[in-house]
């Protein structure tokens, strides 16, 4: 009984990936629906197919509660074997592509900064080369998840930390304090870190940081205060645009507003990095590839922005 049941189960599994597919969205989503939302189904097909997994082999694969789906041990041992064969699905398909058809979706998943203010202005350039190549950049102040498949690239400010995710640094960047032209004409003078103090500042909401390098009293030797403070770097942008206040700004971000001006250069810097990683099993895919290549070479292209704002 025990050898009739295990042959069925293995030549039921490795026949349909449909239910593979299915239950890796499951597994990623945490629920029908956000697994429906991501493979472009109704929740029902997915809860079908999930069902029909866990009869072919009599076993449960998730936990069901109010607030989602939770893999069981059964489950968890199956995921491994599920991204197993979505590894070699993608890299057969990239295989058969071949290099010169970069063709598919890449997501990629970026602080606002980056994706809004440097890599959504030129990611055109490769599109352009690639008609069928469409790319998603999600600009945002987040982590973004490779395993669980909310993008296939993911800028960070920290190296991976996950086995099977390959991690590339970047670049260094820099921060300065700026000021509206507007606001310094008229605000008290700055002369030292001190004077800084007598000044208002628009900055991060500590609690909401998505990345512990985002803060900046201890890098900056200035205990300063916001009185304005938002989870979007953007936002800090134009709130110091407005000519009431200062805030902590990449040089790259800056470099776009010549209204800004970086106060005490010379005294005030805080350096980060920029990480990009990719989970290996999308690294096998030649469009993957080719977004992340060429993030990497307009990065390299454009150090002396990141450091100066030049």
């Amino acid at each position: 009984m025990s050898t009739g049941g295990t042959t069925r189960t293995s030549g039921r599994a490795g026949d349909n990936w449909d239910d593979y597919r299915y239950f890796l969205a499951v597994a990623r989503g945490g629920t029908l629906s956000a697994a429906a939302a991501q493979l472009g189904t109704e929740h029902t097909t997915v809860a079908r197919h999930i069902q029909a997994l866990e009869r072919v082999l009599n076993t449960r694969l998730f936990h069901k509660s109010h607030v989602g789906y939770a893999l069981t041990a059964a489950g968890e041992r199956l995921l491994a074997t599920a991204e197993a064969i979505e590894s070699a699905l993608l890299a057969s398909k990239a295989a058969a592509a071949g290099e010169q058809d970069i063709a598919g979706i890449v997501r990629v998943g970026a602080p606002d900064g980056f994706g809004s203010m440097f890599l959504a202005p030129r990611i055109h350039t490769l599109t352009a080369q690639h008609p069928r190549l469409e790319v998603e950049i999600f600009a945002a102040a987040r982590l973004f998840s490779l395993t669980r498949r909310e993008a296939d690239i993911a800028i960070g400010l920290s190296g991976a930390d996950h086995l099977r995710v390959a991690s590339r640094r970047l670049t260094d960047y820099r921060m300065y304090v700026y000021g509206a032209k507007s606001y310094l004409k008229r605000a008290a003078k700055i002369h030292t870190k001190q004077d800084l103090l007598a000044h208002p500042f628009v900055g991060y909401v500590e609690e909401h940081l998505f990345s512990p390098e985002l803060s900046f009293a201890g890098a900056t030797g200035v205990d300063y205060h916001a009185r304005v403070r938002s989870t979007n770097l953007l936002t800090q942008v134009h709130a110091t645009l407005a000519g009431q206040c200062l805030c902590i700004i990449p040089a790259y971000v800056a470099a776009a507003f010549p209204q800004l001006v970086p106060v005490l250069p010379d005294q005030v810097e805080v350096t980060r990095t920029f990480h990009m990683h990719v989970h290996e099993d999308h690294w096998k895919a030649a469009h993957v590839r080719a977004v992340a290549n060429f993030i990497a070479e307009q990065v390299d292209a454009s150090v002396s922005l990141f450091m100066t704002g030049e």
